[in-house]
């Protein structure tokens, strides 16, 4: 199981002060955090320690399993986000 971010995130940056793996992206100064609608947690690194949850002032997290039903959706687009940005990182690369 891992974490999702909801549509309803204010890219609130407390999330990513406490997360232990820094699966957490964009963050503050990244080239992609203005432009970004949300922040998003990405599956592969996220080890399901709840402590995002906890630090989201907005309650904008869920774990996979107990995500609302209107916000399924973010379940694919926090996932997207990371194959989007390491598509993006590997082609930047001279």
């Amino acid at each position: 199981m891992t974490y999702i971010i909801a549509g309803s995130c204010i890219k609130d940056d407390s999330c990513i002060e406490v997360c232990p793996v820094d699966c957490i992206h964009p963050k503050p100064g990244d080239p992609d955090f203005e432009t970004a609608e949300q922040l998003y947690i990405d599956p592969e690194i996220c080890i399901d320690c709840d402590a995002c949850v906890e630090a989201c002032p907005v309650d904008a997290i869920f774990p996979e399993a107990l995500t609302p039903d209107k916000f399924e959706y973010a379940l694919e687009l926090n996932a997207e986000f990371f194959v989007e940005r390491s598509t993006a990182e590997r082609t930047a690369i001279p």
